[in-house]
């Protein structure tokens, strides 16, 4: 006899050798027993997990001899049939060959014959999602509604290219990535059986670059067998398919979490020259990491991992060394890295810049973290949610010698004082208020800090100032510029002004109102010095005078100054940063 590969010669013949996918036989067998079996079914998952295998042997559990049942006899004829590919009731058809709508049309006709010796005519259409759109749509009416005695089976890797009115006709059985201690353990009995001895890390070799496939891991042991023998270590699976061993794997993590570059590099050269696959080795490092994470997350919980002792034992001392927020920062930058591999001109430069990024996420600050500490430095309370605005607090401060001075009442009748230079504006309050020497404070005061408010509050004028509250009103032509200007941070700066100007508590409100006759739109003049200030009726607390604030020579800049000050040189200990260019 010609020589059978090992995928084929022990491919799963009953429900009971399907390795990994339990949830679909079972599920399977129950529907058998129980004869609720239905005219169309489609099998998911990666490529070597088993559908197609499933598929043939649902056909043999239904077209055996005196079934359908769970138990045939692997010598029955019909059985034989069937997994011999002879059968002529059980048609395999290649959907990427056979994908118009002609083999369809054809496919059609031949489903009206009763089937030739069994009890069910069943078609076993892999790759289905190869078909076209004319195609499925030429399916539809024969798979809604076949003869009794036609069963479906459809299979595929890609059930997103299926379309919906197919998958809505089909019970659906979704295969999984079958676990690594799966793969080594059947792969260790195949060993045994074929006399062949190998190593316990050559088998985890093996299923770690199956990446959950069993047909792919068996591949791989047949053409190791070839290579090497009846004796196969683990040197020889790494060296053949370019892997990395897993204590060099280690080894490199461990550098890493050390922030070593020196040795990190020359591990990865070393690496290189040995011809290991650098697209395999990112991809290596990102499940260990991802490991790491899970033994921290579940505290050491074995049943999530599928790894060796040894690893386990490095998982344990790893994850004692860095916290999980820098674990998820290594596996961002492992993940990115691994899709923009394929298009990286020099893979080594690239893989050796990856590794550097991953030393900088493990010390990198969180950015929630560094504001805290900011806060801190200001002398804010680090409870308080990040970006929440600061409260507008009313605080009693002595007002500067610049600022307008607030005249406290007595017991006695005041003395008459003479009328305000220049009368007020808008209803006034129980205090006389000069709204146009305020106003004229107010716009010098604001345009220094943001000349975009000035320019808005040149084409507004005051209204009124009652219970602390500002009122300044747009012309109907100017009414677009309240929702401009009429926001929290607008609010919170002509609060500070007010306050620099002897109104501690005062607030801002914005409306719509003509402004009076004779007022002008442009900039106010500075009151004069001279200018008599207003005082409060008798009985009142205190009043807002009118006296301007005097212009003062701005402050030179001084760059040195500003990159000593300790709060700019602690802001740059946070970042890890430098000043490159001072600007004033």
């Amino acid at each position: 006899m010609s020589y059978q590969v090992i995928a084929r010669k022990y491919r799963p013949q009953r429900f009971a050798d399907v390795v990994g996918q339990e949830h679909v036989t079972q599920t399977l067998s129950n529907a058998i027993r129980q004869n609720r079996i239905a005219h169309a079914y489609l099998f998911c998952g990666p490529r070597g997990t088993g559908k197609t295998t499933i598929a043939r042997i649902f056909a043999k559990c239904l077209n055996c001899t005196d079934g359908p049942k769970v138990e045939f006899d692997d010598n029955d004829p019909r059985c034989r049939e069937i997994a011999e590919g002879r059968s002529l009731d059980v048609i395999e058809i290649d959907g990427a060959s056979n994908r118009g709508i002609d083999e369809i049309r054809e496919l059609r006709e031949t489903v009206k014959y009763a089937p030739a010796t069994s009890r069910f005519k069943i078609y076993i259409i892999d790759e289905v999602h190869m078909l076209t759109k004319e195609a499925f749509n030429a399916l539809l009416k024969t798979l809604e509604e076949p003869p009794g005695h036609v069963k479906f089976m459809f299979a595929t890797t890609e059930p997103e290219k299926v379309l919906p009115t197919i998958l809505s006709r089909c019970q659906r059985f979704d295969l999984r990535r079958i676990s690594t201690a799966l793969i080594v353990e059947h792969l260790g009995e195949i060993a045994r059986k074929e006399g062949v001895e190998i190593e316990q890390p050559a088998l985890f070799a093996i299923a770690r670059g199956a990446d959950g496939g069993m047909r792919d891991a068996e591949s791989t042991l047949d053409q190791l067998i070839s290579f090497c023998g009846t004796k196969i270590v683990e040197a020889d699976a790494l060296s053949m398919f370019g892997l990395t061993a897993q204590s060099q794997v280690l080894a490199l993590s461990e550098h890493l979490l050390e922030g070593n570059i020196e040795a990190t590099l020359r591990e990865l050269n070393a690496l290189t020259r040995q011809g290991k696959e650098l697209g395999r080795l990112l991809s290596d490092l990102l499940r260990h990491f991802r490991n790491v994470l899970l033994y921290q997350i579940s505290k050491g919980d074995k049943s999530l991992l599928e790894i060796s002792e040894a690893e386990m034992a490095s998982l344990e001392q790893q994850s004692a060394k860095i916290r999980s927020e820098a674990l998820g920062r290594i596996l961002e930058v492992l993940t990115d890295a691994e899709w923009r591999f394929r298009d990286a001109a020099s893979k080594k430069t690239f893989v050796e810049v990856t590794l550097l990024k991953v030393i900088e996420a493990r010390n990198a600050v969180s950015l929630d973290a560094v504001l805290q500490q900011l806060q801190q430095l200001r002398g804010e309370d680090p409870s308080k949610p990040i970006g929440a605005p600061a409260p507008l607090v009313a605080t009693k401060t002595e007002p500067p010698p610049s600022a307008f001075r607030l005249e406290a009442s007595s017991s006695k009748p005041p003395a008459a004082a003479p009328a305000p230079a220049t009368p007020t504006v808008g209803s006034q309050s129980s205090s006389s208020v000069d709204l146009k020497t305020l106003w004229a404070d107010l716009i010098e005061a604001a345009g220094r800090a943001s000349p975009f408010i000035k320019s808005y509050l040149l084409e507004a004028h005051p209204v009124s100032f009652e219970k602390n509250v500002l009122t300044i009103g747009f012309d109907p032509e100017f009414a677009d510029h309240i929702s401009l200007v009429d926001n929290s941070r607008n609010h919170a700066l002509l609060h500070t002004k007010l306050s620099e100007l002897g109104c501690g508590s005062c607030q801002v409100k914005f409306i719509k109102a003509e402004a009076p006759a004779g007022w002008s739109r442009t900039a106010p003049a500075t009151p004069s010095p001279e200018a008599p200030r207003a005082t409060r009726p008798a009985g009142a607390t205190t009043t807002v005078p009118t006296q301007s604030k005097p212009q003062s020579a701005p402050t030179p800049f001084n760059k040195e100054e500003f990159k000593n000050d300790p709060l700019i040189q602690k802001a740059l200990e946070v970042f890890k940063g430098q000043i490159v260019e001072v600007r004033s």
